[in-house]
């Protein structure tokens, strides 16, 4: 590069750095969603990083007898005893063998829910997500998104955090009851 170039390369970054300023603020979140593609029944899913507080494989879960065929058993993180449902039961699929991830979702209660593949992390432009609002009272998913290998359904952990609450018979708590 001759020095000419190299002056006009370096006043091109500098306007470029001062134009950086004039430009609202982006927010990386809002640009951006951060999923999980997993499957659970052998169906292909997506699930949001931001609802989920932690990823496990082959964590030991220890089974509990109870009229909820979705509950597998509870398994302990970080000195708490968590309850660990499936979901591909709590989607209506058949489940053909027992699952070997499990996905803590964020806030309380605690609640993991197993699945039976995790096919990766993919980050996509917030934009290419078709969000949907809350249909019927049983239904988890909100929304789709074009993925490699074709269009996946978003799992809301909080709603299957609300729908696990009312298949065990717990009624959301307000603040003022907390």
């Amino acid at each position: 590069m001759s020095p000419n170039e190299v002056a006009e390369r370096l006043v091109g970054l500098r306007e470029e750095f001062d134009r950086s300023f004039a430009e609202p603020a982006r927010r990386h979140d809002e640009e951006y969603a951060e999923l999980l593609a997993v499957h659970a029944g052998g169906r292909p899913y997506a699930l949001r990083l931001s609802q989920a507080s932690g990823l496990h494989q082959n964590r030991p879960v220890t089974p509990l007898p109870g009229p909820q065929p979705a509950l597998l058993g509870v398994a302990g993180f970080g000195g708490a005893i968590v309850p660990v449902y499936d979901l591909a039961a709590l989607l209506g699929h058949a489940v053909p063998d027992r699952p070997r991830w499990l996905v803590l979702a964020a806030g309380s209660p605690a609640l993991a829910l197993a699945f039976h593949q995790l096919d990766g992390h993919v980050r996509v432009a917030a934009a290419e997500i078709v969000e949907e609002a809350a249909g019927d009272v049983g239904d988890i998913l909100r929304g789709m998104v074009p993925l490699a290998g074709g269009t996946r359904p978003i799992v809301d952990l909080p709603a299957a955090r609300a729908l696990v609450h009312r298949l065990t018979g717990h009624t959301e708590r307000t603040e003022q009851e907390r």
